[in-house]
């Protein structure tokens, strides 16, 4: 059965929407360092197989920092994060307080990435490729197709032809 017309029941909430996760950009950082120390105390651990016996000790690995990794430790997702960075509510000074503090946020997370791969910490190929910094190489031909060119016997005697009256020979 459908609400009677003209109702008003939804002014008896007390509240519209989802609380905010954080109430000032402070709490944001604050809940960031706690990430950062998160994984700074969980090292991921490498089993040590020695003489082909499982090792009682465990080799600590780097663990790194991701924004996906400190989104679930925060029981939200890289959505609460862009909804900021967009700027869907530059109309409020404290919007600009959180995108700092985002930035900052991600600013530390690069770094930390790149200075363990630099280290040979984390492996440095997937590290590059997360932040973007992986070299890119265009294959393609001097037409700029894909195609291979065909080379008749004519083309090849006169190139080398051409070589060997040359002076480089």
């Amino acid at each position: 059965m459908a609400a009677p017309k003209g109702n008003s029941f939804w002014k008896q909430r007390t509240k519209h929407g989802r609380d905010k996760i954080f109430a000032n950009a402070d709490l944001m950082w604050e809940a960031a360092c706690e990430y950062f120390q998160w994984v700074e105390d969980n090292p991921l651990n490498e089993a040590i197989v020695y003489q082909g016996e499982l090792s009682e000790k465990e080799k600590p690995l780097m663990r790194a920092m991701t924004i996906g990794g400190m989104c679930i430790q925060w029981d939200t997702n890289e959505e609460y994060l862009s909804h900021f960075e967009n700027g869907l509510d530059f109309d409020k000074p404290e919007s600009k307080d959180f995108l700092r503090v985002i930035k900052k946020i991600k600013q530390v997370i690069a770094t930390q990435k790149f200075e363990g791969a630099s280290a040979g910490l984390l492996n440095p190929n997937i590290i590059a490729r997360d932040l973007g910094l992986a070299d890119k190489k265009e294959l393609s031909s001097p037409d700029r197709s894909m195609t291979p060119k065909t080379i008749d016997a004519k083309d090849v005697k006169s190139a080398l032809s051409d070589l060997m009256k040359s002076d480089d020979v």
